[in-house]
């Protein structure tokens, strides 16, 4: 079990290299972006819910009186789209350079530096978002048939949701080992063989991460965090276990 706690601990690492100097380039300009964009559509919704009120009010003047419900609860749905699309959204932005900043942890951990990534940011793009498709389908397949356990009496509120959470936690060490190890052309097809080998660490660090996403406000900055800590983790437990000849360089 010591593979499965000491997983945790990377973690606790990721929030240490994410402000380092040539890192946190990768980290704060898609959380930026997410940021900006999360901001444009909230202020767009409290022009459109302003303009909804005088217009309400303009047609029906003893709706005023409950007007003043209506801010609390746009701030309630805000903060609900917020918690549970920020992530999505995310993923989506910050694929590209996810790649690029497994790279930098790298190269801050490591002296070798052997590695340089020289794609146009376009094809880094493209791979990206086909890496992104291949992992939802593989999602997809395997998560529709376990959300029908919740259709099911009594498993629905026993066996269900803890499946459902290690399901998760499987899916996040796959999302985010894959970026260092993708730089090393180890593509998901070879990340999914090598964490079946390492079961206990892959779930030990996917249920951490899981635990992070969970965890309000601190859950936007759980993607940059658990990338650092799964390059960390492929250089401290994955690499070496690799084949030589499956270690090609990504040119």
């Amino acid at each position: 079990m010591n593979e499965f706690f000491s997983s945790f601990g990377y973690i606790k690492a990721g929030f240490a290299l994410i402000l380092k100097p040539g890192i946190r380039l990768y980290v704060l300009l898609p959380l930026a972006v997410n940021l900006l964009l999360f901001g444009l559509v909230i202020a767009f919704g409290a022009h459109s819910l302003s303009n909804f009120i005088a217009w309400l009010v303009g047609q029906f003047a003893w709706a005023e009186w409950f007007t003043w419900l209506l801010w609390p609860l746009f701030a309630i749905l805000c903060l609900t789209v917020v918690f549970f699309a920020f992530s999505l959204l995310a993923n989506l932005i910050a694929a590209p350079f996810n790649g690029r900043l497994a790279q930098a942890v790298e190269d801050h951990l490591s002296q070798e530096k052997e590695i340089r990534r020289t794609s146009p940011l376009g094809e880094e793009l493209v791979a990206a978002l086909r890496s992104e498709y291949i992992k939802f389908k593989y999602f997809a397949l395997r998560a529709l048939p376990l959300l029908l356990l919740f259709l099911v009496p009594l498993i629905n509120v026993t066996a269900a949701p803890f499946i459902w959470f290690l399901f998760g936690a499987w899916m996040m060490s796959l999302e985010y080992l894959e970026y260092p190890m993708s730089n090393h052309g180890l593509f998901f097809p070879q990340v999914k063989t090598a964490l079946v080998k390492r079961r206990k660490m892959t779930m030990g660090y996917g249920i951490a991460v899981m635990l992070l996403t969970m965890t309000p406000l601190i859950n936007f900055i759980a993607m940059p965090v658990a990338v650092c800590g799964a390059t960390k983790l492929w250089l401290d437990k994955l690499k070496e276990a690799q084949a030589p000849s499956e270690l090609d360089t990504a040119s």
